[in-house]
């Protein structure tokens, strides 16, 4: 693992966050909670730069989440959301990926996508709550979408996600 120790923890409301930190005493010589250093502002709603994907025949404007912050914010606070709109969530390694929901306001779709673009499997969420919702294999990416859009388009597992970090086949 290159001298690094990965914690994953649902610390924050809304996100699984990732934090990588050295062996070599990084951050004051010990290791600092990743509650501290991955807080959302309370109802603040992040807005991140986007990219464009399709799934079949539709097209889907989605933020970008890359960083373990952004990760924790995710979507929380958002009262609404247009409905071809998303946020993809991306990982620097495939793993098993957990999401939940606490103060996050609006029920959402989720689907886990391995690194050629297919789906592995989707969930539904309700809003503001604490049960976990996992990829069923390690994966990269995660597509938060408003509730029932995957299965409104006919988007399941084995669906392939195209644009954006998925090159197109």
């Amino acid at each position: 693992m290159n001298g690094q120790i990965v914690l994953q923890d649902r610390i924050t409301p809304g996100r699984t966050v990732l934090v990588a930190l050295s062996l070599c005493g990084l951050l004051s010589g010990g290791l600092v909670s990743s509650r501290a250093m991955a807080q959302a502002p309370v109802g603040q709603a992040q807005q991140l730069p986007t990219t464009s994907l399709r799934a079949g025949m539709h097209l889907i404007t989605a933020e970008v989440a890359r960083t373990p912050q952004e990760h924790a914010i995710g979507l929380m606070w958002r009262k609404d959301m247009p409905t071809n709109h998303g946020m993809i969530f991306v990982f620097p390694k495939a793993g098993v990926q957990c999401f939940w929901m606490k103060n996050t306001l609006l029920p959402l779709s989720i689907a886990f996508i391995n690194d050629q673009g297919k789906v592995v499997n989707v969930d539904e969420m309700k809003p503001q709550t604490e049960e976990s919702h996992c990829s069923v294999e390690p994966v990269r990416y995660v597509l938060e979408m408003n509730t029932g859009w995957f299965a409104k388009r006919g988007i399941k597992a084995g669906s392939l996600i195209q644009g954006g970090p998925f090159e197109v086949r």
